[in-house]
């Protein structure tokens, strides 16, 4: 691959989809894809986290390139032939990741009230990704409401959200931190 710095092609406000077509960087395939990109790069924060252990690591390798395809999806010129070539999300894809969440909440309590944001880094750098996750969401369906989107992309962000929330148990857990409860009446 040819090693860009800089293309220019940028300065007047507009980009291209996979296939070449000039959309404004503001289009709606723009924010869904450029969203997906943002979660991917909070991944890779949480990725480099101390404590972060290697079989932890090999998921969050699996979604990051899951993530890509739905970028590419996402960033799709539908009338372009190069659609052929972009692989596909699975209803297998869906399903690890919803193994993921039932292995780590077998090994957890009982949920018992909402949880807010934080007790160590890995924890927070988890809801992070899950609230990037949750607005890439809303940007597939909003995009989903305009163009051609494929179901189960949106069903793996659906759950992947509800991975990284139960992954920030998870690290709480494991480093014995207590989850700050929401207290309704404080």
């Amino acid at each position: 691959m040819k090693n860009i710095t800089y293309t220019k092609t940028g300065d007047e406000g507009k980009t291209s989809l996979i296939g070449g077509l000039r959309v404004a960087k503001f289009d709606d395939r723009v924010e869904a894809y450029g969203t997906v990109d943002e979660l991917s790069a909070f991944i890779g924060v949480l990725y480099d986290q101390e404590g972060v252990t290697d079989e932890m690591k090999s998921v969050l390798d699996t979604i990051q390139n899951k993530l890509f395809t739905i970028e590419s999806h996402f960033a799709l010129d539908e009338n372009s032939e190069v659609k052929k070539m972009i692989p596909v999300l699975t209803a297998e894809d869906v399903a690890f990741v919803e193994h993921e969440i039932d292995v780590m909440n077998a090994q957890l309590p009982e949920l018992k009230s909402f949880v807010i944001p934080g007790g160590n880094l890995k924890a927070s750098h988890s809801h992070v990704c899950r609230t990037v996750c949750r607005r890439a969401e809303r940007q597939g369906w909003r995009l989903a409401a305009q163009h051609p989107v494929d179901s189960v992309d949106l069903k793996y962000l659906n759950r992947l959200s509800d991975y990284f929330f139960v992954l920030s148990r998870f690290f709480a857990f494991l480093d014995k931190v207590g989850e700050n409860n929401w207290e309704s009446n404080r």
